[in-house]
C-alpha cells in the first residue's frame, strides 16, 4: 500500500485543519486532494510554509472567536419569528429548513445554516433551538412558527 505525506492547504474533515502534514494513500492524494486544491506534497523545505499556515489558522481562530462571542450575545435568548402557510389543523405545510432559520437570524448575525441544531418542525408553536458559532461557543434561540 503506496503511502504518501501531504501539507493541506484547507481544513478536510476527518483528516485535518490547514498546515497540518498527514499522511494518507498516495491515490487519495494524487487523485483528490491535490487536484481539489485542498493539498500539496510535503517536502522537507515545507516546513517554513507549514509554520507560517499554522500562525494564520490561529490567528483566524482569535478573531472567530471574538467574533463568536459577539454574535453569541446577539443571539442568546431571542426569539425568530417565521410565518409559514398552515393547514387548517395547525400542521405546516412542509417544515422549517434550517437556511429560512439561518435568513430569520441574518439581522442579529450572520449564521452557517448547517451550524443550527433544531427539532424537525412540522407545527405552529414555539421551538428550542442552538446554533454553533465556534468550535467552543453555540447559543440558543427560540424559533416561533407562525400561521401566514
Amino acid at each position: 500500500m503506496a503511502e504518501s505525506k501531504v501539507i493541506l492547504k484547507k481544513t478536510v474533515a476527518n483528516l485535518g485543519h490547514s498546515g497540518d502534514v498527514v499522511t494518507v494513500r498516495a491515490g487519495y492524494a494524487r487523485n483528490y486532494l491535490i487536484p481539489q486544491g485542498l493539498a500539496f506534497a510535503w517536502t522537507k523545505n515545507a516546513a517554513a510554509q507549514i509554520e507560517s499556515m499554522r500562525r494564520a489558522r490561529l490567528a483566524k481562530a482569535v478573531a472567530t472567536r471574538e467574533d463568536a462571542v459577539a454574535a453569541k450575545g446577539n443571539i442568546e435568548g431571542t426569539v425568530v419569528e417565521i410565518t409559514a402557510k398552515v393547514s387548517e389543523s395547525g400542521k405546516l405545510f412542509g417544515g422549517i429548513s434550517n437556511e429560512a432559520i439561518a435568513q430569520a437570524l441574518s439581522s442579529k448575525a450572520a449564521v452557517d445554516a448547517r451550524s443550527i441544531k433544531v427539532e424537525n418542525i412540522k407545527t405552529t408553536g414555539e421551538f428550542p433551538a442552538t446554533v454553533a458559532l465556534h468550535p467552543e461557543i453555540s447559543a440558543s434561540f427560540t424559533v416561533k412558527v407562525v400561521a401566514e
